[in-house]
């Protein structure tokens, strides 16, 4: 699995007009599931964003984890992070199927929810809009 993960104040996810995920404090997670990829693989990167001390303590320095703010995830699926760039045009022949994608999307989310995590989602396939205010800003790469 490949991961974005973007500390926010806030993020919100928009489809056909209408708001389908919202958050204040905490993480905006785009995640794709690659060809190949199993729940295993989903059960790792929920419990490495979990765990990620990328949030400040008393002393201004990252060393708390959402787990630790109880701050929420915003999941939006992200074909795109797996993108083969040889070309000018990119491909995406290495993310999972869409099928699989979602099956591992849903999964992954509900892993994170699992965690004590409040969630929030995109919509798997839909054409989002993703709005946030990006916090520091901190945008982490995760490729498990």
């Amino acid at each position: 699995m490949r991961a974005v993960v973007q500390r926010v104040s806030r993020a919100s996810v928009t489809v056909d007009g209408a708001i389908t995920g919202e958050i204040g404090p905490g993480l905006l997670i785009l995640i794709c599931a690659m060809e190949g990829d199993s729940d295993a693989q989903a059960d790792a990167m929920a419990t490495k964003i979990a765990k990620l001390r990328i949030f400040k303590d008393e002393a201004g320095k990252m060393n708390r984890s959402i787990l630790d703010t109880g701050g929420a995830a915003l999941i939006v699926s992200q074909f795109t992070l797996a993108a083969d760039l040889r070309g000018n045009r990119p491909g995406f022949s290495t993310a999972a199927r869409p099928d699989e994608g979602k099956r591992l999307y849903d999964y992954f989310s509900d892993r994170i929810a699992a965690l004590g995590i409040p969630t929030a989602k995109g919509i798997f396939g839909a054409d989002m809009d993703v709005s946030l205010n990006n916090d520091g800003p901190v945008t982490i790469w995760l490729d498990l």
